[in-house]
């Protein structure tokens, strides 16, 4: 198929492209204003009773928190900017002139579906780039009931790693690479699962591609014994990664930096389930965009004077929502285990782009 089969005139092509953009945005400013206004007005109460904040921290708090508002209300605008421009140009009758000319159903969305392609490509880069930082920073600040921000000295506390059949869990956590210090270090000895031993050190520090505790004591589970050790050397093939991985907040990492974290995590033997399905969902999240002309597109066709103009918009409007609806549900199901992550991540997209065109076929094509 031919680039001027898809876009037989590229006049109309930029004209309904340039008309659905100004209308997203115009739309995404607008929800973007009133949403972090009621959020600071629901918040300045607390960031203003941290001692020595005033108006800087204020503007602050909407610098960190209007990159989390845009994102969730990007899919929603580009929703609303297509049923927005559908509707104007059937009311005026752009639309039957379109069809009138011989263009099909899909020929008329072929212009908002690469304006909203363009639109995904911009909304994964600001994800990935801009949001983690804000979140994270924005997430720690509040940790602190929006006080002076401590500086982060790279210490882990109650961190668990399996290795093999046994679990090691390590009470403090410092420095980092081969300087890396353990203090408070017991290890579960399990053989089949079946504890056999456990085994507690004061302090641990790296050794070849393992770790060295001690002095160590070992209990038996079995005969109930306890026997002092001088040092003992465990976890091999533990990594300093490993252990000061302790938690991983998806929301707060970059597509690059989450799947690293998942792969330390898995190496350590913790459960990932969830931050897989967030990964694939970093992906998929932006692409919704290019789902709502698809969706919206109930409001694109019919006669304007039939009366049931408004009802189809409210239809599209519906489906949209539906499918927002949909992933939520998905990825809840995916962080709960019933759903595998890729499913939980891709099936919301899937099933709407099939609905999508079934409507289209059944009322237009």
């Amino acid at each position: 198929m031919s680039l001027s089969s898809i876009f037989p005139s590229r006049t109309i092509a930029i004209y309904m492209a340039k008309m659905f953009l100004v209308r997203t945005f115009a739309i995404l400013f607008a929800l973007v204003l009133v949403l972090q206004a009621l959020d600071i007005l629901s918040e300045s109460g607390a960031i203003l009773a941290a001692p020595g904040n005033g108006e800087a921290q204020v503007w602050r708090y909407v610098s960190l928190r209007a990159p989390q508002i845009i994102a969730f209300i990007l899919p929603f605008s580009v929703l609303l900017g297509t049923i927005l421009t559908f509707f104007t140009m059937n009311q005026n009758s752009e639309v039957i002139a379109l069809k009138a000319a011989g263009l099909s159903a899909h020929q008329v969305l072929a212009p908002l579906l690469v304006a909203s392609a363009g639109v995904a490509i911009l909304s994964f880069t600001f994800n990935d780039r801009i949001v983690p930082r804000a979140t994270a920073t924005l997430a720690a600040w509040q940790k602190v009931d929006y006080g002076p921000l401590p500086i982060d000295s790279g210490d882990r506390s109650n961190v668990w790693i399996r290795d093999g059949d046994d679990l090691i869990s390590v009470d403090l956590i410092q420095g980092r690479g081969a300087k890396t210090q353990l203090g408070g270090v017991t290890l579960y000895d399990r053989v089949g699962g079946s504890l056999r031993a456990i085994i507690r050190a004061p302090r641990g520090q790296r050794d070849g591609d393992g770790w060295r505790i001690g002095p160590a004591t070992r209990f038996e589970v079995g005969p109930g014994t306890l026997t002092s050790i001088p040092s003992l050397q465990i976890a091999h093939g533990v990594t300093p990664e490993q252990l000061t991985l302790s938690s991983v907040s998806a929301d707060g990492l970059s597509f690059g930096a989450l799947s690293t974290a998942i792969d330390d995590l898995r190496d350590a033997g913790r459960p990932t389930k969830s931050l897989e399905g967030a990964l694939w969902h970093k992906l998929s999240a932006p692409l919704s965009a290019v789902l709502m002309p698809l969706l919206g597109a109930v409001a694109a066709f019919g006669i304007a004077r039939s009366g049931k103009l408004f009802v189809r918009a409210v239809i599209g409007m519906a489906l949209g929502f539906a499918y927002f609806v949909a992933d939520n549900f998905s990825l809840a199901m995916g962080d709960l285990g019933a759903y595998p992550p890729f499913l939980a991540a891709w099936a919301p997209i899937l099933l709407f782009f099939l609905i999508g065109e079934a409507v289209l076929f059944r009322t237009e094509e």
